[in-house]
């Protein structure tokens, strides 16, 4: 099992943005931001810049939302 650090919000979103995820937010609210992908579904990124994200909701978000295996998820971080 792989071993996943905690993130900030913004280092996470980051993440999302950056290829080979290519994330785009289309609308925002306040914190909430609906994020779509070319080759990803699309997902809600609830999180303050600012705000520690821990460890199983960042492999929750990468694997279980986006879609990566653990050992791509983890070859990102």
């Amino acid at each position: 099992m792989a071993q996943f650090p905690s993130l900030k919000g913004k280092q996470l979103l980051r993440l999302l943005e950056a290829e080979p995820l290519g994330y785009r937010t289309v609308r925002r609210r306040g914190s909430h931001r609906k994020m779509e992908a070319p080759r990803h579904p699309a997902i809600t990124f609830a999180f303050h810049d600012s705000q520690t994200i821990r460890p199983s909701t960042v492999k929750n978000i990468l694997c279980n939302q986006v879609g990566l295996a653990e050992q791509d998820a983890v070859a990102l971080l």
